[in-house]
């Protein structure tokens, strides 16, 4: 499905510092340039962390930058108006945007959240697959939506909701930050689909484990974000790999095999 090696990520600016607007504003477009020159493709979060932060069709939009719809991955929560979110995919589609990866996201007191009856969901709180399938339902044939999967949750509680998250119309899985050889990711090839590996590449593993807030294991020991990345190469070679914490203060040759 994905025609580039990686998918790199990368953060538009926090609307929490304004009088930093344009140079934020800036190294964004470094960052997207770069990426693109490089043959790779971009991927884009919303509102990470619960912070409120420029979308990527605003940042897009304001730098003038060209889209392939190749090599762009949008990421799409729940932490939104239904205006916000129809107006979203209306202007995504209007720039040719392809690939939306679908998730609930982090929440926080500066975000709306989605009303679940907006969009078909029956339960107190809007959900990844009322989101994905309100998306193929209302947009059908505009987006190709993917999902999360989180080897680190109990296994049958994960496996249950990507099943659901397939039926509601899910075409690609991207996994979370893989370590060494894992069992559970190894689970999806069951399911036929596009499987993205995402690969940690700073050596921060601390900074890892707190983001799935999980406890560190005997793979953390000695862990080599560089080393690692080529142990997911060849474990799993067909798959295009999702780069987070990538440094962009370094030549990219020597640490992505792929390039």
């Amino acid at each position: 499905m994905f025609v580039v090696p990686y998918l790199i990520e990368i953060l538009t600016p926090r609307r929490a510092v304004p009088d930093r607007f344009e140079e934020q504003m800036n190294l964004f477009a470094d960052k997207y340039r770069r990426i693109m020159d490089s043959g790779c493709g971009v991927t884009i979060p919303d509102n990470p962390m619960g912070q409120p932060r420029y979308s990527a069709l605003e940042s897009i939009g304001f730098n003038e930058l060209g889209i392939d719809p190749e090599k762009i991955v949008l990421n799409l929560n729940t932490f939104h108006t239904k205006e916000e979110l129809n107006g979203y995919l209306n202007a995504a589609a209007e720039m040719g945007i392809r690939y939306l990866l679908v998730i609930r996201g982090d929440g926080g007191p500066r975000l709306p959240k989605l009303d679940p009856a907006s969009i078909g969901g029956t339960k107190s709180i809007a959900t990844s697959i009322d989101l994905i399938r309100y998306i193929n339902s209302e947009y059908a044939g505009m987006f190709i939506t993917g999902a999360a999967f989180n080897q680190y949750n109990p296994i049958s509680f994960e496996t249950d909701r990507l099943e659901q998250k397939i039926d509601a119309g899910a075409k690609f899985v991207i996994t979370q930050p893989v370590i060494a050889n894992d069992s559970n990711v190894d689970l999806l090839e069951k399911y036929k689909t596009t499987v993205v590996i995402e690969a940690w590449m700073s050596s921060n593993v601390d900074l890892l484990y707190k983001s799935v807030r999980r406890p560190k294991d005997e793979r953390a020991q000695g862990f080599d974000p560089h080393e690692n990345l080529k142990m997911l190469h060849d474990t799993y070679p067909d798959s295009c790999i999702y780069l987070s914490m990538l440094s962009f203060k370094q030549a990219w040759s020597g640490v992505l095999p792929k390039l």
